[in-house]
Order: C-alpha cells, then sequence, then structure tokens
C-alpha cells in the first residue's frame, strides 16, 4: 500500500436517492502504488490481496446508478475522472491513478466527465455482486445500450419499489477486510465500528 490520505463522506437519503446514512464513503487518495508496466494488474493485485474481486476493468458508469446489495471499491488505474456521489446534488471528487473509493450500498455515483485514458478497476467483498438500479427509463436505456453492463441486473426503482430497495441495502454484509489494508484498514475504523 502507497502513503495514504482517507476522505469520509456520510451520504443520507436524498429524495429517491437511497444512499446509505450508516456506511460513509471512503476516498483513499494515493492508496495503490501504481507500477507503469502494469497500471490495471497493480489496483487488482491490491484488492485481491485483500479478498476482493469478482469485477471489471474498464470505465465508471456515466449516469447515475447504485447497488442494492454490493458494497463496491473502484479503483483509478489510469488517467484522471471527475465523480460524483449522493445522486445529482451530491460532492463531486477528482480522482487520478492510484486513488481508490470505497463506495457503500445504496450509494449512488456517476462519472461527470469523458477525459479519455481513465481505466478504473471494481471489485466486490466476496459473495457480493453488483446489480444496477437507476432511477428513470432514461437512465435505464443508456445503461441498456452499454456493453459493459451487460448481464447485470438492472433495476428502475420508484417511489414503489424503494422500501424494498432500503431494506436489500440495510441486510447487505459488511466486508471482513478493507480492500487496501486488509485487516487493519478504514473498513475496521469507520464502517465495523459504526
Amino acid at each position: 500500500m502507497a502513503a495514504s490520505t482517507i476522505e469520509r463522506y456520510l451520504l443520507p437519503e436524498v429524495g429517491g436517492n437511497p444512499n446509505n446514512a450508516v456506511l460513509p464513503l471512503l476516498l483513499y487518495r494515493a492508496a495503490v502504488r501504481i507500477d507503469e508496466r502494469d497500471p490495471e494488474g497493480s489496483v487488482e493485485k491490491t484488492f485481491w490481496s485483500n479478498n476482493w474481486g469478482d469485477g471489471f476493468r474498464g470505465d465508471t458508469f456515466p449516469f447515475h446508478h447504485y447497488h442494492s446489495f454490493a458494497h463496491e471499491v473502484v479503483g483509478c488505474a489510469r488517467g484522471q475522472a471527475t465523480l460524483q456521489f449522493g445522486g445529482p446534488t451530491g460532492p463531486v471528487v477528482d480522482v487520478e491513478a492510484g486513488d481508490a473509493v470505497l463506495i457503500p450500498a445504496g450509494v449512488v455515483h456517476c462519472r461527470l466527465d469523458d477525459r479519455p485514458g481513465y481505466v478504473s478497476i471494481g471489485a466486490y467483498p466476496p459473495g457480493q455482486k453488483a446489480d444496477i438500479c437507476v432511477l428513470s427509463e432514461r437512465e435505464a436505456a443508456i445503461a441498456r445500450a452499454r456493453p459493459d453492463a451487460e448481464g447485470l441486473e438492472l433495476k428502475v426503482v420508484g417511489t414503489a419499489e424503494l422500501p424494498a430497495i432500503k431494506a436489500s441495502i440495510a441486510r447487505t454484509v459488511l466486508p471482513a477486510t478493507d480492500p487496501i489494508a486488509g485487516k487493519n484498514g478504514a473498513v475496521q475504523t469507520h464502517w465495523l465500528k459504526s
């Protein structure tokens, strides 16, 4: 692990965005030492060595979405990106190679820019796999058109579906390890002691 600082964002429900008022989003700055010969492998090795996997190589979706039964870590392997969390009025952050974001189940996230060269690596705790929850048919149409969303369960969540989705988020099992520091990391400090 590289020398890292952690930013913490507690994002309560806003409108139809469930977010997570219990578990903070954790932004790890300079968390992964990037090997220029294999940037993606650098991030994957960090996640895998801490028992986070079954993820992806690619991009962060450019539409507001969240996962109702999985916590997700996204590491920036190459380039830079501007991400937003908590929905259209939530905090906006810039990430660069070596940064990682631990996103609790329910927290809305989206990539806002389209700068070339950005590659992210995603991973999940054992036994968890992402779905894609969106708030509108417009966002669902964008998701359906993306090859990297193929095979993921897509849900359009309105007022009627929100109570069941929030119950699913609350039942999502906490990870045993931090994706960056294993058994002695920010998950133990900020999530397991919450």
